[in-house]
């Protein structure tokens, strides 16, 4: 039974991002960064499966949610494969992958772009310390 003293908030069910354009926003989703579509709704609404949490594509009809959305991190587990087949599929990095700490154990890794709608997106994986190493990658942007 959940009481006042121990409710919380711990899981994430929707995200939502803006969008201009519907149509083009559910290409780059879908076919760009390969995500898996669900379902269009109107007035303006597409949905995606990100492992169990949803990614609402809006396209407001409200001025008050008409913003650039807040950054997404899509967790990899090898950011440099990742970064490679997005670069192959257009994506326009801000950033080649690039450590971002060490935790010890683990460096967590991490690499910026945009979507059609100039919202922030990022790719981020956590490599074990020790384990294979990620390299700069000169032939990108």
């Amino acid at each position: 039974m959940t009481t006042t003293a121990t409710f919380g908030l711990s899981q994430i069910g929707q995200v939502a991002v803006r969008v201009h354009d519907l149509d083009r926003a559910i290409a780059f989703y879908r076919d760009t960064l390969g995500m898996r579509f669900l379902f269009k709704a109107p007035p303006g609404l597409a949905f995606f499966d990100c492992n169990g949490v949803r990614l609402l594509l809006d396209a407001p009809q409200d001025a008050a949610f008409d913003h650039p959305a807040s950054v997404i991190y899509y967790s990899v587990p090898e950011i440099r494969v990742a970064h490679e087949i997005l670069l192959a599929r257009g994506v326009c990095f801000l950033r080649d992958p690039h450590l971002i700490a060490n935790l010890g154990n683990v460096e967590v890794w991490m690499a910026f772009f945009r979507d059609p709608d100039e919202n922030v997106l990022a790719l981020m994986s956590e490599v074990p310390v020790g384990g294979p190493p990620t390299p700069p990658n000169p032939t990108s942007q």
